[in-house]
């Protein structure tokens, strides 16, 4: 169980990736007051929650009533993951935001979409809590495991002013490219996992 924890909160970590998310927030909000920062803070963390939430809860449901298998899902997903992780490695993460016209919501869009709530986390959440793999009590923990990510995730914008005084803009940089080393490790693990259950499912038992 230790295991599970630990492995699905690197996994969700790496996909949110946190340390991105804050150096966009602190970019995108330098100019505003520490209130209007902590609102804008809170309403991209509850867009996320729910968005992942609801994956968590009707996603798997959407996939089979495109007929698509949660096999295919963790094949793609694993690529998709593995490139992301590339562009961590190489610094292309993030996008480059321009300036929106007035009245535009920062917490929805780039925030919660797609900054801290990409296809990646979405694709993550999903295969996490697989229903033919995991009891609920277990995918329960997943989501619980989620939902502290996007807390620290968070707590770490409210704190990005002196976060980024810390570590500095070079300090940022080497945490993505760490983290986008040990996300392309575990999406190939889901690519070498997904194969072996084929395997499984091809080879003849004697």
């Amino acid at each position: 169980m230790l295991n599970k924890i630990i492995h699905d909160a690197l996994m969700i970590w790496v996909t949110i990736e946190p340390i991105g998310t804050v150096a966009l927030f602190a970019v995108m909000t330098t100019r505003l007051s520490p209130r209007e920062r902590r609102k804008i803070a809170t309403r991209a963390m509850a867009y996320s929650a729910i968005i992942l939430l609801g994956a968590i809860l009707i996603g798997q449901i959407l996939l089979a009533a495109m007929n698509i298998q949660l096999i295919s899902l963790q094949i793609a997903g694993g690529i998709i993951l593995f490139l992301f992780g590339l562009q961590m490695i190489f610094g292309q993460a993030k996008t480059a935001f321009g300036q929106f016209e007035p009245g535009h919501d920062i917490a929805i869009f780039p925030l919660a979409i797609p900054s801290i709530v990409g296809p990646e986390a979405i694709m993550v959440v999903i295969l996490l809590t697989d229903n033919q793999l995991y009891s609920v009590t277990t995918q329960v923990m997943t989501a619980a495991v989620m939902l502290a990510v996007l807390l620290v995730t968070y707590v770490l914008m409210l704190l990005a002013e002196h976060l980024f005084r810390i570590i500095g803009q070079n300090g940022a940089e080497i945490l993505e490219r760490i983290m986008g080393i040990i996300l392309a490790t575990l999406s190939v693990d889901l690519i070498v996992d997904a194969f072996a259950s084929i395997a499984q499912w091809t080879i003849p038992k004697p």
